[in-house]
């Protein structure tokens, strides 16, 4: 059965894959490659034994997206991770998030809609929920004005998704919002490798430690929580990747209840940055050099998940914790930085 995976050469694309295949699905990959590299595309197959197809193109180009559906006729569900994706980014280049997270889902779901049957998983995100009223946040919790242009535009497109939903039958999806993915394969043949400086915390943490960059920012300190610094919910992408498969098992198995639906997707444990800091340096032995700095526009104090919802109705569960996640992170980078 024939995958489409968007985005599927980047950090939670290429763990996605390796999952896919190892359930048995046969994956097509569309990457522009502008946040990642045709490497990737040798570690996935180093893992599983089997390359997927890749094709490069920018999905923001309407001709190729119609061409490409033209030529892949047997295409029984897509996965959507191409997106740019970090907040500090998007408060400075407004424009450029809205053209690329919003026009390529267009692009897509026009697409879709004339198929007799699509199944479509959005790469969504905790974002939508803002500064949420109450920990953990469930999925009822209200989606509020967003922080960022990045947590607008997975607000505007899971509403695009609904819409087209509601007057496309033959149109299913489900909206996976996800907390902060961190960690690597468990193999380090494919982890999180941004281009440029890190706009994550993990990367910059692990390239900290290891030489590549001389100080890692901590932005903010005068936050209400224990220690004063923001509060995440850390998932290992792992096990962030399983759920897009078990997601897609749904909609392909017709168990879904409704053609759209919205699933957590963390640990539903919140940790400080501090806490990440201590953790990190304990797992790696390495002693990092931080600094707090004033707070970065965009971010929330505290988010972090109820997973009951995924938990019994979609059968998963992360099951690593913290430790496991950052040990692997670090594993991965190591390894990056032997082979350069």
């Amino acid at each position: 059965m024939k995958i489409l995976v968007t985005g599927g050469l980047g950090f939670i694309g290429s763990h996605t894959v390796v999952e896919l295949q190892n359930e048995g699905f046969e994956v097509v990959i569309i990457d522009n490659c502008s946040n990642s590299s045709t490497e990737v595309l040798k570690g996935i197959t180093k893992i599983t034994g089997q390359e997927p197809v890749l094709e490069i193109f920018d999905l923001r180009e309407k001709e190729k997206v119609q061409d490409f559906f033209k030529r892949h006729t047997n295409i029984k569900g897509v996965i959507h991770f191409a997106a740019s994706k970090a907040v500090g980014e998007s408060v400075e280049k407004p424009l450029l998030y809205y053209e690329n997270n919003i026009t390529t889902l267009v692009y897509l779901l026009q697409q879709l809609q004339e198929q007799e049957a699509a199944n479509f998983i959005f790469s969504s995100s905790c974002t939508v929920y803002g500064q949420a009223d109450e920990l953990p946040i469930t999925e009822n919790a209200p989606v509020k004005a967003a922080e960022s242009p990045y947590g607008n535009t997975k607000q505007i497109g899971e509403e695009i998704i609904q819409d087209t939903c509601k007057v496309t039958p033959n149109v299913k999806a489900i909206s996976l919002r996800y907390f902060n993915p961190i960690g690597a394969h468990p193999s380090a043949k494919i982890g999180e490798l941004p281009l440029g400086v890190p706009q994550n915390l993990i990367p910059f943490i692990t390239q900290t430690a290891i030489g590549l960059r001389e100080q890692l920012s901590v932005f903010g300190d005068d936050y209400p929580t224990s220690d004063g610094t923001c509060i995440r919910d850390y998932i290992h992408v792992v096990d962030l990747a399983k759920a897009h498969v078990v997601a897609l098992q749904r909609l392909l198995q017709d168990k879904n209840t409704s053609n759209y639906e919205v699933f957590n997707v963390g640990t539903g444990t919140g940790s400080t940055v501090l806490e990440v800091i201590t953790s990190f340096e304990q797992v790696s032995q390495q002693k990092l050099n931080y600094k707090i700095v004033g707070r970065r526009d965009g971010d929330v104090i505290a988010a972090y998940a109820d997973t009951t919802k995924a938990n019994q109705e979609l059968g998963w569960k992360a099951k690593s914790g913290l430790e496991d996640s950052l040990d692997s992170a670090w594993k991965w980078e190591q390894k990056v930085r032997q082979t350069k």
